[in-house]
Formats: C-alpha cells, structure tokens, sequence
C-alpha cells in the first residue's frame, strides 16, 4: 500500500531504531539520577552544615548569630523545596497510574 508516495519498507520495523531509543533513555535516565543525587547530595550538606553551626552555637563557641540563623533559614527552604518537588513527582506518577491507555 502506497500513502502519499510513501512505500513502507521492512527496515522501518529494524531493531536499529528501538537500540538507538534504548541507549538515549539509558543516557537521559543516567543523567537526571546524577541531577537528583547532586541535589540530594547539597540538600544534606546544608542541613549538616545548619546543624553543625547550631551546635558550635550551643556549645558557647564563637558564631556569628546571623550567619547561623541564615544558615538554618536556607537549609528549611531548600528541604521544603525537595519536599515541593518529591510532591509534584508523586503526583504525576498517580496521574500516569489513572491514566487509561
């Protein structure tokens, strides 16, 4: 059958293309795992660098007061915005879950 002088050949069902498909989501999958592990990986650097500074407060140490509240108040925002963004993944995982093929 001819479509728009189109002749269909059995190449196109080749598994060529599905290898090619395969290594770029391999790649895509690769990189957003290194995306989310370096974020997570600064998230908790800055909640252990918040709670350290709390803890040299608490033990009479010199810190600038400031600098560790302004510390604690970047490591909140930045958790409450990984919480944000795990929520809006969950979300589109459920979207996906009822959606009907």
């Amino acid at each position: 059958m001819i479509i728009n002088n189109f002749v269909p050949t059995e190449k196109i069902f080749e598994n060529s293309i599905n290898s090619n498909s395969s290594n770029k989501t391999s790649s895509i999958e690769g990189s957003f795992q290194s995306i989310l592990k370096d974020s997570l990986d600064k998230l908790n650097e800055k909640q252990v660098e918040a709670d350290n500074m709390t803890s040299e407060f608490i033990s009479g140490e010199e810190v600038d007061l400031h600098e560790m509240i302004l510390g604690m108040e970047e490591a909140k925002m930045s958790l409450q915005l990984a919480i944000q963004v795990r929520n809006k993944v969950v979300e589109a995982v459920q979207e996906l879950t009822r959606m009907q093929l």
